[in-house]
């Protein structure tokens, strides 16, 4: 693999994965700040970064198994790392939403959020009471995909339709569609599954923990 052959850690590729997710909050805020409701344009460079750091977060696991540098040590950083980038992937998604007054959408992302510590939280709880937990739809790796592909999407899209392009259906006072949709629906469906996915561990949990104890 190329990323051993130039000499990188499994730590060290975990570490650029935080350094790209810093850079993702950073495009975030940066067009809060000097951006307009209607350029998506950094939704769409962000969405690409966290693309491009997800590829680091799943690559630091192979590198330590093809170059043979596996310890517990790394799991760890691995794990924490992740938790970091995450945390802070998602401080720039809301930060940029509410800058631009997409309120709902910042609540849906927040609650995201949530959802997706908890689905790590129960598996690691798990883990340390003997339990292996690996279920769900929405993991890390779907949430990468999820949020890097919806938030690149927003970007394109709105380069040939307008950022802020608006479909309104007869009947209806509110608009039901707009280009940023493409972006803050699939947060509000992960916002969903990611608690459900929580969830779902639990009662998995539960049910394993209590035939272990009937067999004691």
């Amino acid at each position: 693999m190329l990323l051993i052959r130039l000499g990188l850690t499994p730590n060290a590729v975990t570490f650029i994965g935080l350094l790209l997710n810093v850079g993702v909050a950073f495009i975030f805020v940066f067009g809060a700040e000097e951006g307009n409701r209607g350029d998506l344009r950094f939704v769409g460079w962000a969405g690409f970064l966290v693309l491009i750091a997800g590829l680091f977060d799943m690559l630091d696991g192979q590198v330590a198994r093809l170059g043979n540098m596996k310890s517990a040590f790394g799991a760890l950083f691995d794990s924490v790392l992740d938790r970091y980038s995450e945390l802070i992937l998602f401080l720039g998604v809301c930060y940029y939403l509410i800058a631009h007054h997409y309120f709902l959408s910042s609540l849906f992302a927040f609650i995201a959020l949530i959802g997706s510590m908890m689905v790590s939280y129960t598996r690691a709880r798990a883990e340390g009471l003997g339990i292996e937990l690996k279920g769900g739809v929405m993991q890390r790796p779907e949430r990468v995909v999820v949020l890097g592909t919806s938030a690149w999407a927003c970007g394109i899209v709105s380069l040939y339709i307008g950022g802020d392009y608006k479909l309104f259906v007869p009947g209806i006072k509110f608009h039901v569609f707009e280009t940023m949709s493409i972006f803050t629906i699939p947060i509000a469906i992960m916002a969903i599954l990611t608690n459900l996915t929580a969830l779902r561990r639990l009662l998995d949990a539960k049910k394993a923990l209590e035939a272990k104890e009937s067999q004691q």
